[in-house]
């Protein structure tokens, strides 16, 4: 799927038959916590720490969010997606008076205290006899009383009489700044006149009642796959490469059952996600105890040391902050460069000036702690690279997994494959359907080989299978393509095999090298009994 943001405008095209397949971003970045302001428990694409600003409010102390943001961005990433979530915030209400005894009650789409609304109402260019239409202006300002208008909706001709055209409570339905709040009155809301006489229309500006709520918690964090808020408010629309959650506040991390839940989340959305590590790991020796009696460890996590160090703007000072926003940066900005998998010195990029790890890590320390699985952040371009690993290093269900490069490649391969063959969906099955599949896919995985992105064998690096011997005997209206390529160890491969069908695209892991090491053919010769160990893997 290709991607194109310009501000305002989101395209995607689905690779169809005729195209290579494109490649998926590598470097998006999904943050999850508390802000100032803005949208909750929705996914909002930004491509700067100005977009954040202007959507999220920037720098707010209580809200370790927008710092890890900020110093994601200034250590070189490029797109991110935030999802605002809060605590028992409440929305600010707006009251425009009908009668004395009526009003029009409307009320902030967004919780918080920073949400600056007003609104005007007048009847220009309405007839004597239209008595229950009037027109509303609704407005977002910098901050009260200012005249920095952020935002503005404008709704001619609403009427208070729900059989009409263009009755108030279906069309403020559609706005992204307001919404109804109780009865819709009898009469239309008075015109919001100057005092002064003048007819210039005036503005009610929004009352004192929104609440930004407490300190998150876990249970924030995780929210409800059913109503889709907390982490999964990252929809499938939403693909993302990296998970980041800052801690809940600057002196409380994210807890275990916070850090389960997103561990799965990305392993089900082929992401990664990025774990701070405790602010009590304040040297090298407290880090490597510390990751000894850490209770968690995934293949599709990853964690780097130290905290950070770097010029808090609302305090004034200098401060120690979480290094996964700095760490999801500079990931980004190695991967601008070059592809992730050569060289391997990329791994070890150096934090950008400003940013500067909250200890000295010794070389030897370095390769100690990426034994365990700890990455270390650095001020300057270390001279012996060591490569990145996951979370996993030392506990991986599958041992090459433990490099953070192999198991980003592995992620890139599958989920670019399941988006860029789901035209098959709208083609009928048959073996010129599985040709044309094949095909692709073997581009695809050629363009790759050619890159140096597999591991150098003597004989071929991947491989491509979509015939009678994968779809025979399968579900009616579904197409299975298997694919895999070469792992460090010989002898062994990493397979997927990716579905489409009615019921959607899926990819699952299989395991080929079984019968192979059993004095089996290798999955790359036509005479290899594919539809027997696919059969007999996927019925265990």
């Amino acid at each position: 799927m290709r991607e194109r943001l310009t501000p305002g405008i989101h395209v995607a095209e689905e690779v169809g038959a005729g195209e290579a397949i494109a490649r998926v971003a590598t470097t998006t970045v999904a943050f999850v916590g508390r802000a100032l302001r803005g949208p909750v428990n929705r996914a909002i694409a930004v491509s700067s720490f100005a977009d954040f600003q202007a959507v999220f409010g920037g720098l707010w102390q209580p809200s370790t969010l927008s710092y890890a943001v900020e110093q994601f961005f200034e250590n070189g990433g490029r797109l991110a997606r935030i999802v605002r979530v809060v605590n028992g915030g409440r929305t600010a209400t707006l009251t425009l008076p009908a009668t004395r005894l009526s009003a029009l009650t409307l009320e902030a789409q967004c919780a918080g205290t920073r949400e600056f609304l007003r609104a005007a109402v007048d009847y220009d260019n309405l007839d004597a006899g239209d008595t229950d239409k009037f027109n509303l202006v609704v407005q977002r300002v910098r901050a009260p009383g200012s005249e920095y208008v952020e935002d503005q909706e404008i709704y001619p001709r609403l009427s208070i009489d729900p059989n009409s055209p263009r009755p108030v409570a279906t069309m403020l339905a559609e706005s992204g700044l307001i919404r109804l709040k109780g009865a819709v009155p009898l009469e239309r809301p008075v015109p919001t006149h100057r005092g002064d006489g003048r007819t210039l229309a005036a503005y009610v500006s929004s009352n004192p009642d929104g609440d930004d709520g407490g300190p998150l918690t876990d249970y924030d964090i995780i929210g409800s796959a059913i109503e889709r808020t907390g982490l999964f408010a990252l929809g499938d629309s939403d693909p993302f490469n990296f998970l980041c959650i800052p801690p809940l506040t600057r002196d409380h991390a994210v807890g275990p059952s916070a850090l389960l839940v997103a561990a799965r989340f990305c392993r089900d959305r082929r992401a990664l996600l990025l774990l701070d590590p405790p602010s009590e790991w304040q040297d090298p020796a407290a880090a490597l105890e510390g990751i000894r009696r850490f209770a968690f460890s995934s293949e599709n996590a990853v964690m780097y040391f130290p905290w950070i160090q770097t010029y808090d703007r609302l305090r004034g000072r200098f401060e120690a902050f979480a290094p996964s926003g700095a760490a999801a940066g500079m990931l980004a900005r190695l991967d601008a460069t070059r592809p992730f998998w050569t060289p391997q010195e990329l791994d070890d990029g150096p934090l950008r000036p400003g940013l500067r790890p909250a200890c000295a890590v010794p070389e030897d320390w370095r390769s100690r702690l990426a034994g365990a699985g700890i990455n270390t952040l650095q001020a300057v371009r270390p001279r012996h690279s060591i490569g990145a690993r996951t979370l996993g290093a030392s506990r991986a269900t599958v041992p090459d997994w433990r490099y953070l490069g192999l198991r980003r490649l592995a992620l890139l391969v599958v989920a670019s494959i399941e988006r860029g063959t789901r035209w098959v969906l709208f083609e009928q099955p048959g073996p010129a359907l599985w040709w044309r599949i094949e095909r692709q896919v073997a581009e695809f995985l050629t363009a790759l080989e050619r890159e140096a992105a597999f591991p150098a064998r003597p004989d071929r690096n991947w491989f491509a299978i979509c015939d009678q011997r994968v779809n025979q005997q399968r579900q009616i209206g579904e197409v299975h393509v298997l694919f895999g390529f070469a792992a460090l160890r010989a002898d062994e491969w990493h397979c997927w095999l990716v579905t489409h069908g009615p019921a959607g695209s899926r990819a699952q892991s299989v395991s080929l090298n079984r019968l192979q090491s059993a004095g089996g053919k290798p999955p790359l010769d036509p005479d290899f009994d594919v539809a027997t160990v696919l059969q007999e893997h996927l019925s265990r």
